[in-house]
């Protein structure tokens, strides 16, 4: 169990990250959240299990491999990405799309990664896997266009997963694309016993909360742990959008995670 007194931030450079590479290195990836194994020194917090930033330059494909309980979203950042599943589908989705896999009691997928450029996120959150296993496998897709995006005064929040989404986990989870505009702000309220997990997509910024002030830059990765509910600014400092991706779960679930005693 995770016990915070107020909060804890930390911020990792890629340099920090775990790394990886699929298909005789056509396909590259740093790893904000390794494996428990792993050399990273991100490491799963709560049902956030693992998270992942892969990149291809031309064709590459991570052949066909099983999952069983997780479930696994593969976010798009630039590029298209393609899925082939033991259930049948084969499919494509571009850029600000997303593939949802809730692999119950398992399956066997591929990834694909076409064009000159390719970058997808490739996030897993763990729900109660003794539950999950007995359940069958699923797969769904959904296009940039499909996602509620709300303004605010300098910028736009992008709803991928939880509240205000069309996609809801087992597991307690909620994850945002959150844009600033250069010069402008953006404050983010978290509650007590909660986890928000921070990588930086583009741009560069300053993340304020009480008298700590952190420089944040494309890559990074920060953790906001709080024990009480908390507000942390962030502003962007460069001449770009500063763009971010947000995920949200609870420090603690009243179920055994994978590899507790």
């Amino acid at each position: 169990m995770t016990a915070i007194d107020k909060y804890e931030i930390d911020v990792l450079p890629p340099e920090k990250q775990g790394s990886g590479e699929f298909d005789n290195g056509k396909i590259t990836e740093i790893k904000p959240i390794d494996f428990p194994h792993g050399t990273g020194r991100g490491k799963r917090i709560g049902p956030l299990f693992y998270w992942a930033w892969a990149s291809a330059n031309g064709d590459g494909i991570i052949g066909m491999h099983p999952h069983q309980a997780f479930e696994i979203i593969s976010y798009v950042l630039k590029g298209e990405i393609g899925h082939t599943d033991s259930l049948g589908n084969k499919t494509r989705v571009g850029e600000g799309g997303a593939q949802i896999m809730q692999t119950g009691s398992g399956v066997y997928h591929q990834e694909e990664m076409y064009g000159e450029r390719t970058e997808f996120f490739q996030i897993w959150f763990e729900p109660n896997l003794n539950e999950t296993i007995k359940t069958k496998p699923t797969y769904r897709q959904l296009t940039d266009e499909e996602f509620p995006v709300d303004e605010f005064d300098g910028g736009s929040v992008k709803k991928i997963l939880g509240e205000g989404s069309p996609i809801k986990l087992v597991a307690d989870s909620k994850m945002e694309e959150i844009q600033i505009d250069p010069g402008k702000s953006y404050l983010l309220n978290q509650g007590s016993d909660r986890l928000k997990a921070i990588v930086v997509i583009a741009g560069k910024g300053k993340l304020s909360l009480d008298n700590e002030k952190h420089d944040i830059l494309k890559e990074y990765y920060i953790t906001l742990k709080s024990g009480e509910p908390i507000s942390t600014e962030i502003s962007n400092t460069g001449n770009e959008k500063l763009i971010l991706a947000i995920v949200e779960v609870p420090l603690n679930v009243n179920y055994k995670l994978y590899g507790e005693e």
